[in-house]
C-alpha cells in the first residue's frame, strides 16, 4: 500500500542508500508479542530509545513500516547542529532564561552524544567535524554577529569563529556568500549508515526488530495493545517516534507538525583537487535564507547539495534540474559536473520550529517535529524516553513543557494555508 506522503523523488535511490554499510533487513512481525516497551519507528529516534531501553534492562519490540532509516533519519543533509531550529528567544519567552540555557546545553549533550555512540558501537559513518553558516546579504551579517554574541554573552558557548574577506576562500569558493559562522564542535556524517549503525546496535543488545511491519491501531490502557497487519504487540509503555509518518496513528499531534518536502542531489565524484577547492576544510555548510540552502563534500569527493522545500507535499516538475540550478548558483564552476542520484523526504515543522514532545497517555510518549534540525537531537531524545521510562523524567518533560500550537486549517486546510503564508519569507529571501 503506497504511503500517503509518498512522492517520485522520495522513492528515487539516493547516494545514501548506493553508499550504505551491509544491513540485514529485519522479517515483518508475524506473531504476537509481549513486551515492556514498544517503538514504532525505526529512524534515529526510535533506535536511539531501544537501544538505551536495553542497556537499562527493558525488554523492547521496535517495528517500522518500511525499512529502517527510510525517513529523514536516512535520506538527510546529514549535518550535526548544536541549538534548535528556533530562536533561544523562543524558549526564553515561554520557560525563562534558566530553561533555555538547560535546553541550549543538552543540544550540546546531543553532539558529544552522537559521538559517543558512534564511537561506543564502532559506527562506520564518515563523522567529520565543521559546521557554518553563510551569510548572503548585509542583513544576514548583522543578524549572525548578533546571533554569535548572544551565544557567547547568555550561554557561554565559545566555539565559533567569524570568516570573512582574505579568509572566507579558505573555507568555501564561492561569490555567493559574505561571511561564515563557523561551529567546530557540530559535524557532518552519512544518516542511514549512522541509523542503521544504531539499530544493529539495538540489536545486539537484545531489541527484538522488524520491518515492513505498519502500526494499525494503538489501543491504550494500562496494557497497549499495538496491531499490526500480520501481528501484534503488548506493551506496558510505547513511543511514537515517526515524526512526519505519523498518520492516522497519532491523529492528535498531526495538526502539530507539517510535512515538508525537502531535496538533495549528489554529483558524481568530483577530482580531488576541484573537491579541495570548493571546501578546502571539509566543513559542512547551510545558508541564513528562509529557504535554506546546504551543502557539503561525502567522503568519495561528491558535493552533496540540499535545498528548496515543498509546502505542498509535490516536488518540483523537474526535480534534478532545479536543484542543479541551486548548486550552479553557489558552485558556477560546477557546470560541467554530472548529477548522478536526486532524492527527496519530508522533514516535520511544528509552527514556532521548536521540537514536539510529550505523552498521549501517561505511557504513550512522542517526540517529533524537529523542523530540519534533528539529526543529533533525535538521538537525545530517544535517550530523554528511556530515562522518562525509567522514572527519570525531568528532562524530557522540559522539552515537553515547550507550548505548540495546531496548523490553521485542519486536515485539508492546513497545507495551502501554509503554502500561502510562506510566500511572505520566499519574497524575504529575494530582497
Amino acid at each position: 500500500m503506497e504511503h500517503p506522503l509518498s512522492n517520485p523523488a522520495e522513492r528515487a535511490a539516493s547516494y545514501y542508500q548506493a553508499s550504505s554499510n551491509p544491513f540485514q533487513h529485519r522479517p515483518p512481525l508475524q506473531e504476537q508479542l509481549q513486551a515492556d516497551v514498544a517503538i514504532i519507528g525505526g529512524g534515529i529516534s526510535g533506535c536511539s530509545a531501544a537501544l538505551h531501553l536495553a542497556q537499562r534492562g527493558y525488554k523492547v519490540v521496535q517495528i517500522e513500516a518500511r525499512q529502517f532509516g527510510f525517513g529523514a533519519s536516512g535520506r538527510s543533509g546529514g549535518q550535526l547542529i548544536f541549538g534548535l531550529a528556533c530562536s533561544n528567544d523562543t524558549i526564553k519567552q515561554q520557560l525563562g532564561k534558566e530553561a533555555a540555557q538547560a535546553i541550549f546545553a543538552m543540544s550540546l549533550e546531543a553532539l558529544d552524544l552522537t559521538r559517543q555512540l558512534i564511537q561506543a558501537h564502532q559506527i562506520q559513518c564518515d563523522l567529520q567535524s565543521g559546521v557554518a553558516i553563510a551569510a548572503l546579504k548585509n542583513r544576514h551579517v548583522r543578524d549572525l554577529k548578533a546571533y554569535q554574541q548572544e551565544l557567547t554573552e547568555e550561554y557561554g558557548y565559545d566555539h565559533l569563529q567569524w570568516i570573512e574577506g582574505v579568509e572566507l576562500p579558505s573555507y568555501i569558493q564561492s561569490k555567493r556568500y559574505q561571511a561564515l559562522l563557523l561551529d567546530s564542535r557540530s559535524g557532518h556524517l552519512h544518516p542511514l549508515n549512522y541509523t542503521l549503525g544504531l539499530a544493529d546496535a539495538a540489536q545486539r543488545h537484545g531489541v527484538l526488530q522488524f520491518e515492513n511491519t505498519p502500526a494499525l491501531s494503538i489501543t491504550p490502557h494500562s496494557k497497549i495493545k499495538i496491531a499490526t497487519p500480520e501481528g501484534a504487540i503488548t506493551a506496558d509503555s510505547v513511543l511514537l517516534g515517526t515524526n512526519a509518518y505519523i498518520e492516522h496513528l497519532g491523529e492528535p499531534l498531526q495538526s502539530y507538525i507539517m510535512p515538508v518536502g525537502t531535496y538533495i542531489l549528489a554529483t558524481e565524484p568530483l577530482d580531488s583537487e576541484l573537491a579541495q577547492s570548493l571546501l578546502p576544510q571539509h566543513n559542512a555548510i547551510f545558508d541564513s535564507q528562509f529557504v535554506v540552502d546546504y551543502f557539503r563534500l561525502s567522503a568519495d569527493n561528491r558535493l552533496l547539495f540540499g535545498g528548496g522545500v515543498s509546502y505542498s507535499r509535490l516536488p518540483p516538475r523537474d526535480l534534478a534540474a532545479t536543484m542543479r540550478q541551486r548548486m550552479l548558483t553557489v558552485f558556477p564552476q560546477l557546470a560541467k559536473v554530472k548529477t548522478e542520484f536526486c532524492w527527496g523526504g519530508y522533514v516535520a515543522i511544528t509552527q514556532n520550529r521548536a521540537p514536539h514532545f510529550g505523552r498521549l497517555a501517561p505511557n504513550i510518549y512522542f517526540t517529533q517535529g524537529y523542523s530540519g534540525h534533528g539529526m543529533a537531537l533525535t538521538g537525545l531524545a530517544g535517550k530523554l524516553v528511556a530515562e522518562a521510562i525509567s522514572g527519570q523524567a525531568e528532562r524530557f518533560d522540559l522539552f515537553a513543557n515547550i507550548k505548540h500550537r495546531r496548523f490553521w486549517g485542519g486536515k485539508y486546510l492546513k497545507t495551502p494555508a501554509l503554502v500561502a503564508a510562506m510566500g511572505w519569507y520566499r519574497m524575504r529571501d529575494w530582497l
